[in-house]
């Protein structure tokens, strides 16, 4: 499934993953809301309730978007967290790959000081 992810005024595109926990997450979109960060993470709680699964990784790239069980998070991942050693993302505790951005993932350093993300999906072409 194709989304669009909004945060100030860049947009970016992505993709849901065919998993049992990215359906859930589509189900629940369009979303918009509040969101903190995590170094070159955006995290925000989500109303899904699901357990790491067949996806579920402890190092992630540029660009995934993640599932946190721990916080029932959505996650995007677009450089370091505190955690990090160099040259590797890795988040607070393993999380679900639902997805992942197309492209731009880095420019999400642009508007990290916003308030709001929204989440939708994107219409068919």
């Amino acid at each position: 499934m194709e989304i669009c992810i909004i945060v100030g005024g860049l947009s970016l595109d992505a993709e849901l993953n065919d998993t049992a926990t990215a359906r859930k997450v589509a189900e629940i979109l369009p979303f918009a809301g509040p969101f903190d960060t995590w170094g070159d993470e955006i995290y925000f709680t989500i109303p899904v309730v699901s357990q790491l699964d067949e996806s579920a990784k402890e190092e992630v790239e540029v660009g995934d978007i993640g599932y946190w069980p721990t916080g029932r998070a959505f996650c995007i991942f677009f450089g370091p967290t505190p955690v990090s050693p160099r040259g590797k993302i890795i988040p607070a505790s393993a999380v679900n790959i639902i997805g992942r951005i197309i492209k731009d993932a880095p420019r999400l350093k642009e508007v990290i000081d916003r308030e709001k993300v929204e989440i939708r999906a994107r219409p068919a072409s």
